[in-house]
């Protein structure tokens, strides 16, 4: 694991860039979402094979180092929370609140994509 901090206080070091990794790593700060990236993976080994390419494996394992970013950093794990949270309290996508929400969500996962591609 590497533990090169980019976002302030981490509850673990960044792991290495292998599912491995990535797997013991969401088990340590996120046990109840490794049954969400083990289907997750299934649904990507299943499109690999059917079309022969392995990006659809290459996009799960980027969207997963990415998730225990947001997770195994404090920071991120709060705002990503809260434009959750928000948009749960919205009922209709035409709201400027889930629009506002969409956005936070969309730049914490950027955020977390560029630190774990750095």
């Amino acid at each position: 694991m590497t533990t090169q901090p980019d976002h302030g206080h981490e509850l673990i070091p960044r792991p290495e860039r292998t599912p491995d990794a990535v797997r013991v790593a969401l088990a340590r700060i996120a046990p109840h979402r490794l049954s969400e990236m083990e289907q997750h993976k299934e649904q990507a080994l299943a499109a690999a094979l059917q079309d022969g390419r392995i990006g659809h494996l290459q996009h799960w394992l980027t969207h997963w180092r990415a998730q225990v970013e947001i997770e195994r950093c404090p920071g991120l794990r709060s705002r990503y929370l809260g434009a959750l949270a928000a948009l749960h309290h919205t009922s209709s996508r035409d709201e400027p609140e889930f629009r506002a929400a969409m956005t936070e969500l969309r730049a914490v996962e950027a955020e977390a994509r560029q630190a774990v591609s750095a």
